[in-house]
């Protein structure tokens, strides 16, 4: 079985891929033979390159998507040195998993109610900056200050919860110790010894950072800036073009924003080479005491998301608001009776995917695992790093273009597949630790009692594993309710969900219907885990006997396997 479902795997996420990469490259060069384009050429990329801000929107797009991913790494790592073993790390170790709850849409959604010159902040601070609302904006200025800002609080906790298995690795407490009889202090041992070792473990989780803040789509419509906007966004407008004879500019689009995410994966590894390998002097010279912030940084990546929830919640019931008031002078259930009815359809359209696509997902990760358990063959790591380091819009055009070309109509099992697609990576990272951590000797001492490979992986391995796997799946569940491009793209428009309802009426001018589908998309998942947490927890009561070597994975991964919420979105 776990060959089959391992064979099932590579084909499900590997095979649909082909045809999309043939799409993108066929139709990034004028070659659509459905559309009357029979002769390859450069029109595509001719259009692109004659784009009057093209490079203003590449421009921003470095700037937000780079200056985030350097300041989330910069802000992980600074609290981690400060924090790491010491009395404050439980309480933030404890917390993470609330903040990656939080969809990234919600939370944009939520920054600009808090953000805007007339909100929430400013109308707190009315009384030192006075009683009209500022001329300036921290959301969608053209020097991409909140994007940039956003995507740091965002994904500093993901850096974080991706740290904890790390630093384990890595022995701080032993090589602390040594560095101290060397006279360095505790800063300068952080920078100097385990920095390097850090950023080497943490390559991957920083390449997905990086390969996610540049091709963001939906957070950049709701924060970044219109004219021009980030060149994600710019593509998904030429995608969006009525004129499908365009269709080639998109395309070429798309693949350029593939060879800009690769090109920036790679300055980062050379300037890591460089730092830490290279010119790496600074390691073994210089001053023995050194500084750093500490523990300051993580109040901001903690109150920030902490604040979304109240000011979406209030935003959703006011009806009255008058700068600068702090609280609304009026409240109404106008908008939750107005749109209460469309917003379940969207909640049930949400659910089934999620639930689909994440016990698929997690099938396909058991079979996966348990492979490479038995006969020592994993997964390949390009299965898991396509989804996280490739820019979604240009797998995802390519694919739609391939499908478009089918007779009939494929937009649900499309959408279904991508859903999968994404989810799996986050399913298979959630679940590979605890199954490394379980002690195989357990099964043997089954096998030697007479029973069945198969009785004991069901008798023993499963309800050890159950309060992971439960996890593994909620992760899975919030991916796929935080997907919105996949469902754009491949539904056709026809599928609605939370999330494209959500970035759809951000741009809209009532801040009220905004506040109310920002706040039903952060609960969704903060219920998923919620429950997913509780049954986790009876699972490990029931299962488990107290007399009994319990599986310590099971505990200490509880906060990884929620970790992978971010996405990666």
């Amino acid at each position: 079985m776990a060959r089959l479902l391992f064979a099932i795997t590579l084909t499900v996420c590997c095979l649909p891929l082909l045809p999309g990469v043939g799409g993108l490259l066929a139709s990034a060069f004028a070659f659509l033979p459905t559309l009357g384009l029979t002769e390859a050429n450069f029109s595509g990329w001719h259009q692109v390159m004659a784009w009057p801000a093209l490079w203003q929107s590449i421009q921003l797009t470095l700037i937000s998507g780079l200056g985030s991913s350097l300041l989330a790494v910069a802000f992980s790592f600074i609290i981690l040195q400060a924090a790491w073993h010491t009395p404050i790390w439980q309480k933030i170790s404890t917390r993470l998993p609330a903040l990656l709850a939080l969809p990234h849409v919600a939370f944009a959604i939520g920054l600009v109610l808090l953000l805007s010159p007339s909100g929430w902040l400013f109308r707190l601070l009315s009384p030192l900056l006075g009683e009209k609302p500022v001329t300036w904006a921290l959301v969608q200025d053209p020097y991409v200050i909140g994007l940039t800002l956003a995507l740091t609080l965002k994904e500093t906790p993901f850096l974080l919860l991706m740290s904890l298995s790390v630093l384990r690795q890595i022995d701080v407490a032993r090589l602390t110790m040594v560095s101290t009889s060397l006279g360095y202090n505790r800063t300068a041992t952080w920078l100097k010894v385990i920095l390097p070792l850090w950023l080497a473990k943490m390559r991957f989780p920083i390449f997905a950072v990086i390969a996610y803040s540049l091709s963001v789509v939906d957070v950049a419509m709701i924060l970044g800036p219109n004219t021009p906007p980030t060149y994600a966004v710019l593509v998904w407008q030429w995608f969006n073009d009525p004129d499908l004879a365009l269709l080639p500019r998109a395309s070429a689009g798309a693949l350029l924003l593939f060879a800009l995410c690769g090109l920036a994966l790679l300055l980062f590894r050379f300037l890591e080479w460089l730092g830490c390998q290279c010119l790496n002097r600074w390691q073994y010279t210089g001053r023995r005491h050194a500084w750093l912030p500490g523990k300051l940084l993580w109040w901001p990546v903690f109150i920030t998301p902490l604040a979304i929830m109240p000011v979406l919640l209030v935003w959703s019931f006011a009806l009255r608001w008058s700068f600068p008031d702090w609280l609304p002078s009026r409240y109404s259930l106008r908008f939750w009776e107005q749109e209460l009815s469309y917003v379940w359809s969207l909640v049930g359209n949400s659910i089934v995917l999620a639930v689909i696509s994440a016990s698929v997902a997690l099938l396909f990760a058991i079979g996966c695992l348990e492979r490479s358990t038995n006969q020592r063959r994993s997964v390949p790591r390009a299965v898991i790093a396509i989804p996280l380091l490739v820019p979604q819009l240009s797998i995802l055009f390519g694919i739609q273009v391939a499908v478009y070309s089918l007779p009939g109509q494929w937009h649900v099992p499309a959408t279904i597949w991508s859903h999968i697609f994404f989810a799996f990576p986050y399913v298979y990272l959630a679940l590979d630790g605890p199954w490394q951590q379980f002690d195989m000797r357990l099964m043997q001492t089954a096998r030697s009692l007479g029973v069945s490979a198969t009785l004991a992986w069901w008798r023993v391995k499963l309800p050890l594993l159950l309060p992971a796997i439960i996890l593994a799946w909620a992760v899975g569940a919030s991916v796929s309710l935080a997907q919105y491009l996949p469902t754009q793209l491949l539904g056709a428009g026809r599928i609605n969900t939370l999330t494209t309802e959500a970035v759809s009426l951000s741009s809209g001018l009532d801040r009220r219907i905004s506040g109310l589908y920002g706040l039903m998309q952060a609960m969704l998942p903060l219920i998923v885990f919620a429950l997913a947490t509780v049954l986790s927890r009876i699972a490990e009561r029931r299962l488990l006997p107290t007399s009994t070597p319990t599986y310590s994975g099971a505990k200490h991964h509880d906060t990884v396997c929620q970790s992978t919420h971010h996405k990666r979105a």
